[in-house]
């Protein structure tokens, strides 16, 4: 079996939108075979590997309900669909280098689960006086969704707002196969309350950290 990559012109649209606006979201992007296995592992996995997910990294990781509400597990590559997407995110991380120079150095992910009446109130996915600290900085965020039978009033819509966060620029509805990229530090962002059980791959391309300046 082949491994998947990204088609030249995903590459070619994505890298003008990051120029232009900042983000871009893409319909059916990855193999709708691999996408078919992805949510198929997801749903098979026990209720004990799904974990509350928390904010804040290391030092200042911290659990806060009032917040957010999914529960996550880390992708590491363990099985074939994990190693194909993977494989896919690190042939979009070699392209987006070659056209935009961004320096990325490596990608982590997990899946999301989202019960009903789960949320995850506005944040951003990055600072910019992280790359102060020695810690890998996230550049670019991606979100891809695992959610075949989503309807209308389901919930669970990304709301995306601008650097400002003084106006809503996107309102994106979870659909099976959907893929959303946008620049960490840039864009405020929120999932709205689930009426039903709302699935992802959430995952990050990062940096190299820096030393500290002093």
């Amino acid at each position: 079996m082949t491994t998947p990559e990204p088609a030249e012109f995903i590459l070619d649209n994505l890298t003008d939108a990051l120029r232009e606006t900042g983000y871009h979201i893409i319909t059916n992007a990855l193999p709708h075979g691999l996408i078919e296995q992805l949510w198929r592992e997801l749903q098979a996995l026990p209720e004990s590997e799904l974990k509350v997910a928390g904010i804040g990294r290391q030092d200042d990781f911290q659990l806060n309900r009032q917040i957010r509400r999914d529960k996550i597990h880390w992708l590491d590559g363990s099985s074939r669909p994990q190693q194909d997407f993977l494989t896919w995110m690190e042939a979009l991380r070699l392209g987006l280098n070659q056209r935009l120079f961004l320096g990325l150095f490596d990608y982590e992910c997990h899946y999301a689960s989202y019960a009903p009446g789960a949320f995850y109130k506005k944040h951003v996915d990055a600072f910019k006086d992280q790359r102060l600290i020695s810690q890998a900085n996230r550049v670019l965020s991606t979100v891809l969704y695992l959610n075949p039978d989503w309807r209308l009033g389901d919930g669970g819509e990304l709301l995306m707002y601008d650097e400002q966060d003084t106006r809503l620029l996107e309102s994106i509805a979870p659909e099976y196969g959907k893929l959303v990229i946008f620049l960490s530090e840039k864009f405020p962002h929120e999932v709205k309350p689930t009426a039903d059980y709302r699935h992802s791959i959430a995952g990050w391309f990062r940096t190299q950290p820096l030393n500290p300046l002093f």
